[in-house]
Protein backbone atom coordinates (compact mmCIF):
# COMPACT_ATOMS: atom_id res chain seq x y z
CA UNK A 1 0.00 0.00 0.00
CA UNK A 2 1.63 3.43 -0.78
CA UNK A 3 1.23 5.91 1.77
CA UNK A 4 1.53 9.52 0.97
CA UNK A 5 0.39 11.22 4.81
CA UNK A 6 2.46 12.77 6.92
CA UNK A 7 4.49 11.01 9.19
CA UNK A 8 5.11 13.00 12.59
CA UNK A 9 6.63 9.76 14.05
CA UNK A 10 9.47 10.20 11.51
CA UNK A 11 9.88 14.00 11.24
CA UNK A 12 13.25 15.42 12.94
CA UNK A 13 13.72 15.33 16.77
CA UNK A 14 13.29 19.63 17.70
CA UNK A 15 16.55 18.55 19.29
CA UNK A 16 19.78 18.41 17.71
CA UNK A 17 23.83 17.28 18.62
CA UNK A 18 22.22 15.12 21.22
CA UNK A 19 25.48 13.46 22.25
CA UNK A 20 26.92 16.75 22.76
CA UNK A 21 24.21 17.64 25.39
CA UNK A 22 25.20 17.12 29.32
CA UNK A 23 23.38 14.53 31.25
CA UNK A 24 20.87 16.51 33.13
CA UNK A 25 20.01 18.69 29.84
CA UNK A 26 19.46 15.35 28.06
CA UNK A 27 16.97 14.13 30.53
CA UNK A 28 15.65 17.32 31.12
CA UNK A 29 14.86 17.55 27.26
CA UNK A 30 13.05 14.24 27.32
CA UNK A 31 11.29 15.29 30.62
CA UNK A 32 9.86 18.14 28.19
CA UNK A 33 8.68 16.44 25.63
CA UNK A 34 7.08 13.80 27.78
CA UNK A 35 5.13 16.56 29.43
CA UNK A 36 3.11 16.82 26.15
CA UNK A 37 1.86 13.10 25.77
CA UNK A 38 -0.87 13.66 28.41
CA UNK A 39 -2.19 16.43 26.36
CA UNK A 40 -2.47 14.78 23.11
CA UNK A 41 -4.03 12.19 24.33
CA UNK A 42 -6.69 14.41 26.42
CA UNK A 43 -7.56 15.46 22.40
CA UNK A 44 -8.74 11.67 22.24
CA UNK A 45 -10.86 11.04 25.11
CA UNK A 46 -14.36 10.80 23.21
CA UNK A 47 -12.99 8.75 21.18
CA UNK A 48 -11.49 6.48 23.70
CA UNK A 49 -14.92 6.75 25.70
CA UNK A 50 -16.22 5.30 22.68
CA UNK A 51 -13.75 2.30 22.55
CA UNK A 52 -15.02 1.42 26.52
CA UNK A 53 -18.36 1.88 25.85
CA UNK A 54 -18.54 -0.38 23.35
CA UNK A 55 -16.15 -3.12 24.45
CA UNK A 56 -18.45 -2.81 27.80
CA UNK A 57 -21.40 -3.59 25.70
CA UNK A 58 -19.99 -6.78 23.89
CA UNK A 59 -18.32 -7.61 27.28
CA UNK A 60 -21.36 -8.08 29.10
CA UNK A 61 -22.11 -10.57 26.68
CA UNK A 62 -19.60 -12.43 26.85
CA UNK A 63 -16.97 -10.96 24.34
CA UNK A 64 -13.20 -9.98 24.36
CA UNK A 65 -10.96 -7.37 23.79
CA UNK A 66 -7.63 -8.31 21.77
CA UNK A 67 -4.80 -6.29 20.97
CA UNK A 68 -2.29 -6.54 18.05
CA UNK A 69 0.89 -5.09 17.48
CA UNK A 70 4.38 -5.08 16.52
CA UNK A 71 7.08 -4.41 18.57
CA UNK A 72 6.78 -1.62 21.10
CA UNK A 73 3.21 -1.78 20.25
CA UNK A 74 2.89 -5.07 20.68
CA UNK A 75 4.79 -5.55 23.69
CA UNK A 76 2.41 -2.86 25.51
CA UNK A 77 -0.85 -4.73 24.10
CA UNK A 78 0.42 -7.76 25.96
CA UNK A 79 1.51 -5.80 28.89
CA UNK A 80 -2.09 -4.58 29.52
CA UNK A 81 -3.40 -7.54 28.83
CA UNK A 82 -1.38 -9.35 31.28
CA UNK A 83 -2.31 -6.98 34.14
CA UNK A 84 -5.96 -7.62 33.62
CA UNK A 85 -6.42 -11.41 36.05
CA UNK A 86 -4.02 -9.99 38.79
CA UNK A 87 -5.94 -6.07 38.88
CA UNK A 88 -9.51 -7.22 38.57
CA UNK A 89 -9.63 -11.05 39.00
CA UNK A 90 -11.30 -11.72 35.01
CA UNK A 91 -10.02 -14.84 33.66
CA UNK A 92 -6.84 -14.69 31.13
CA UNK A 93 -8.88 -15.46 27.85
CA UNK A 94 -11.22 -12.09 28.52
CA UNK A 95 -8.27 -9.87 27.25
CA UNK A 96 -5.27 -10.63 25.06
CA UNK A 97 -2.45 -9.35 23.60
CA UNK A 98 -0.62 -10.43 20.25
CA UNK A 99 2.61 -9.36 18.69
CA UNK A 100 4.04 -9.87 15.40
CA UNK A 101 6.56 -12.82 15.80
CA UNK A 102 4.80 -14.53 18.48
CA UNK A 103 5.82 -14.85 22.17
CA UNK A 104 9.75 -14.88 21.65
CA UNK A 105 9.21 -11.53 20.02
CA UNK A 106 8.53 -10.15 23.60
CA UNK A 107 11.53 -10.32 24.45
CA UNK A 108 13.55 -10.28 21.26
CA UNK A 109 12.72 -8.71 18.16
CA UNK A 110 11.60 -11.68 15.33
CA UNK A 111 12.87 -10.21 11.72
CA UNK A 112 10.56 -8.90 9.29
CA UNK A 113 7.66 -10.56 11.46
CA UNK A 114 5.63 -7.17 10.81
CA UNK A 115 5.73 -7.58 7.46
CA UNK A 116 3.39 -10.42 7.25
CA UNK A 117 -0.20 -8.87 6.16
CA UNK A 118 -1.75 -12.41 6.69
CA UNK A 119 -0.48 -13.84 9.89
CA UNK A 120 -2.43 -11.48 12.17
CA UNK A 121 -5.36 -13.00 11.16
CA UNK A 122 -3.94 -16.28 11.63
CA UNK A 123 -2.66 -15.37 15.28
CA UNK A 124 -6.73 -14.50 15.71
CA UNK A 125 -8.58 -17.55 14.26
CA UNK A 126 -6.54 -19.57 16.97
CA UNK A 127 -8.77 -17.54 19.45
CA UNK A 128 -12.05 -18.20 17.17
CA UNK A 129 -12.48 -14.32 17.19
CA UNK A 130 -15.99 -13.44 16.36
CA UNK A 131 -18.49 -10.53 15.72
CA UNK A 132 -19.01 -10.06 19.32
CA UNK A 133 -15.27 -9.21 19.99
CA UNK A 134 -13.49 -6.11 19.83
CA UNK A 135 -10.05 -5.73 17.99
CA UNK A 136 -7.78 -3.12 18.83
CA UNK A 137 -4.29 -2.10 16.27
CA UNK A 138 -1.94 -0.45 17.82
CA UNK A 139 1.19 1.04 15.77
CA UNK A 140 2.57 4.19 15.97
CA UNK A 141 3.46 4.69 12.30
CA UNK A 142 -0.47 3.67 11.47
CA UNK A 143 1.31 1.52 8.48
CA UNK A 144 2.67 -1.66 10.39
CA UNK A 145 1.51 -4.84 7.89
CA UNK A 146 0.97 -7.17 10.46
CA UNK A 147 -1.53 -4.76 11.57
CA UNK A 148 -3.34 -3.66 9.17
CA UNK A 149 -3.60 -7.29 7.72
CA UNK A 150 -5.71 -8.18 11.09
CA UNK A 151 -7.85 -5.01 11.32
CA UNK A 152 -8.84 -5.41 7.46
CA UNK A 153 -9.46 -8.79 8.03
CA UNK A 154 -11.39 -8.44 11.31
CA UNK A 155 -13.56 -6.00 9.36
CA UNK A 156 -14.26 -8.48 6.50
CA UNK A 157 -16.02 -10.51 9.47
CA UNK A 158 -18.21 -7.94 10.93
CA UNK A 159 -15.38 -7.12 14.06
CA UNK A 160 -15.51 -3.79 15.65
CA UNK A 161 -11.94 -2.36 15.08
CA UNK A 162 -10.03 0.40 16.80
CA UNK A 163 -6.75 1.99 15.66
CA UNK A 164 -4.39 3.04 17.96
CA UNK A 165 -1.23 5.50 15.94
CA UNK A 166 0.59 8.71 16.26
CA UNK A 167 0.14 9.36 12.87
CA UNK A 168 -2.93 11.71 12.08
CA UNK A 169 -4.07 10.34 8.61
CA UNK A 170 -2.63 7.08 8.55
CA UNK A 171 -3.85 3.67 6.76
CA UNK A 172 -4.57 2.34 9.97
CA UNK A 173 -7.05 5.58 11.30
CA UNK A 174 -8.18 5.31 7.87
CA UNK A 175 -9.00 1.32 8.31
CA UNK A 176 -10.37 1.23 11.34
CA UNK A 177 -13.88 1.69 13.11
CA UNK A 178 -12.73 3.98 15.66
CA UNK A 179 -9.60 5.63 14.91
CA UNK A 180 -7.46 6.79 17.66
CA UNK A 181 -4.97 9.36 16.25
CA UNK A 182 -2.02 10.45 19.28
CA UNK A 183 -0.42 13.31 17.92
CA UNK A 184 2.61 13.55 20.15
CA UNK A 185 4.99 15.20 17.81
CA UNK A 186 8.58 14.07 16.80
CA UNK A 187 10.09 12.02 19.01
CA UNK A 188 13.24 13.22 21.28
CA UNK A 189 15.32 11.06 19.32
CA UNK A 190 14.29 10.76 15.49
CA UNK A 191 11.98 7.60 14.90
CA UNK A 192 12.22 6.31 18.55
CA UNK A 193 8.10 5.48 18.98
CA UNK A 194 9.61 3.52 22.21
CA UNK A 195 9.24 7.09 23.64
CA UNK A 196 6.42 9.19 23.49
CA UNK A 197 4.62 7.30 21.04
CA UNK A 198 4.73 4.64 23.20
CA UNK A 199 3.83 6.06 26.17
CA UNK A 200 0.83 7.49 24.65
CA UNK A 201 0.01 4.30 23.95
CA UNK A 202 0.36 2.96 27.46
CA UNK A 203 -1.96 5.83 28.70
CA UNK A 204 -4.63 4.70 26.18
CA UNK A 205 -4.11 1.10 26.95
CA UNK A 206 -4.83 1.82 30.52
CA UNK A 207 -7.82 4.14 29.87
CA UNK A 208 -9.71 1.08 27.58
CA UNK A 209 -8.97 -1.44 29.92
CA UNK A 210 -9.54 0.16 33.29
CA UNK A 211 -12.82 1.56 31.91
CA UNK A 212 -14.01 -1.45 30.76
CA UNK A 213 -13.22 -2.80 34.19
CA UNK A 214 -15.30 -0.31 36.08
CA UNK A 215 -18.29 -0.63 33.62
CA UNK A 216 -18.56 -4.23 34.30
CA UNK A 217 -18.85 -3.85 37.83
CA UNK A 218 -15.41 -5.44 38.74
CA UNK A 219 -14.27 -2.12 40.75
CA UNK A 220 -16.33 -0.51 43.83
CA UNK A 221 -16.18 2.31 44.81
CA UNK A 222 -12.45 3.04 44.12
CA UNK A 223 -10.75 -0.40 45.28
CA UNK A 224 -9.96 -3.51 43.48
CA UNK A 225 -12.19 -5.42 45.11
CA UNK A 226 -11.43 -8.45 42.53
CA UNK A 227 -7.69 -8.64 42.33
CA UNK A 228 -6.24 -11.53 43.21
CA UNK A 229 -4.76 -12.28 46.11
CA UNK A 230 -1.38 -13.66 44.79
CA UNK A 231 0.63 -12.01 47.76
CA UNK A 232 1.11 -10.79 51.05
CA UNK A 233 1.15 -7.28 49.84
CA UNK A 234 -2.52 -8.16 48.08
CA UNK A 235 -3.94 -10.04 51.21
CA UNK A 236 -2.86 -6.96 53.25
CA UNK A 237 -4.40 -4.35 50.58
CA UNK A 238 -7.42 -6.96 50.68
CA UNK A 239 -7.67 -6.72 54.40
CA UNK A 240 -7.55 -3.29 54.76
CA UNK A 241 -10.19 -2.88 52.36
CA UNK A 242 -12.43 -4.97 54.20
CA UNK A 243 -11.61 -2.96 57.47
CA UNK A 244 -12.68 0.32 55.89
CA UNK A 245 -16.06 -1.48 54.21
CA UNK A 246 -17.24 -3.71 56.93
CA UNK A 247 -15.80 -1.92 60.09
CA UNK A 248 -13.85 -4.76 61.64
CA UNK A 249 -10.66 -5.54 62.96
CA UNK A 250 -7.62 -6.39 61.35
CA UNK A 251 -7.54 -9.74 62.45
CA UNK A 252 -10.63 -10.35 61.59
CA UNK A 253 -10.90 -8.58 57.71
CA UNK A 254 -8.29 -10.73 57.39
CA UNK A 255 -9.95 -13.92 57.94
CA UNK A 256 -12.93 -13.31 56.04
CA UNK A 257 -10.66 -12.46 53.41
CA UNK A 258 -9.33 -15.68 53.51
CA UNK A 259 -12.71 -17.28 53.67
CA UNK A 260 -14.69 -15.96 51.06
CA UNK A 261 -11.40 -15.37 48.43
CA UNK A 262 -12.28 -11.72 47.45
CA UNK A 263 -12.57 -8.27 48.49
CA UNK A 264 -16.39 -8.71 46.33
CA UNK A 265 -17.48 -12.13 47.76
CA UNK A 266 -16.85 -10.94 51.78
CA UNK A 267 -18.41 -7.61 51.08
CA UNK A 268 -21.56 -9.38 49.59
CA UNK A 269 -21.88 -11.95 52.13
CA UNK A 270 -20.82 -9.51 55.28
CA UNK A 271 -22.67 -6.17 54.50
Amino acid sequence: MTNKHNKITEAPSLYDHLEQMETLEIVSNINNEDKKVADAVALVLPKIAQVVDETAKRFENGGRLFYIGAGTSGRLGILDASEIPPTFGMPHDRVIGLIAGGDRAIRKAVEFAEDDTQQAWKDLKEYDINDNDVLVGIAASGTTPYVLGGIEDAKAHGILTVGITNNPGSPLALQSDIPIEVNVGPEFLTGSTRMKSGTSQKMVLNMISTGVMIRIGRVKGNKMVNMQLSNTKLVDRGTRYLMEELGLDYEAAEKALKQYGSVKLAIDALK
